[in-house]
């Protein structure tokens, strides 16, 4: 561990959830209500994702709020029940994200360009990454599994931003290929349900310990 307490560490991984959930709720409404706007699944898709990630953020709060106001002799059971939980948005975040790419290939649809939805992703992209490089050093640190499986949410909304930033651009200048945007997102799946199983197992084998 570096020279700073795990006090000072944990109030520093709160800040950062913090962050986190003050993004994702503006993230939230800009991409649904430009989706909405653009009749973009891909967009709307991309606000779902960032509701998951800010109920994900508010259980981190909870969790960390929880070591701040009692210590760490409450920590164990508060960081098995938030990594379950954590765990769990990650295989529902991947679910959505199938489902939410077969329903555009069934329909054959892609999405139409958005300005405002554009500059979004594309903001997102460099504060997913940094956010998520912080809380995955903090989490190593702390020895959190709910912290990790919280990181890896944010990396998936980077990668998501790009799928979103590149279809975008793909419909604005060549319209035709309305299936990118749907294979695209499938890509980021694999990440989505192996971060979900080892979330849910290593928190089981550390619950199991005598």
């Amino acid at each position: 561990m570096s020279g700073a307490s795990r006090s000072d560490l944990v109030r520093q991984a709160f800040r950062l959830e913090w962050l986190t959930a003050t993004w994702m709720a503006i993230e939230a409404v800009v991409a649904i209500g430009s989706g909405i706007s653009a009749n973009s699944l891909s967009l709307i898709a991309f606000g779902a994702d960032s509701v998951i990630e800010l109920a994900s953020a508010g259980v981190l709060l909870w969790r960390l709020n929880v070591e701040i106001r009692h210590g760490e002799e409450f920590s164990e059971t508060v960081e098995y029940q938030a990594s379950r939980i954590g765990g769990a948005l990650l295989f529902a975040l991947a679910a959505y994200v199938i489902a939410s790419a077969a329903y555009g290939l069934w329909r054959h649809e892609g999405q139409d360009f958005s300005a405002p939805g554009f500059v979004l992703a594309a903001f997102a992209i460099p504060i997913m990454w940094l956010l998520a490089k912080a809380k995955m050093g903090v989490a190593g640190q702390i020895g959190s599994q709910a912290l990790r499986a919280d990181a890896v949410e944010s990396i998936t909304c980077g990668y998501l931003s790009g799928v979103v930033v590149v279809g975008l651009l793909v419909q604005l200048f060549m319209p035709g290929w309305w299936w990118v945007d749907s294979f695209a997102s499938l890509a980021i799946v694999f990440l989505l349900a192996k971060e979900g199983r080892e979330a849910w197992q290593d928190v089981d084998c550390d619950h199991a310990r005598p």
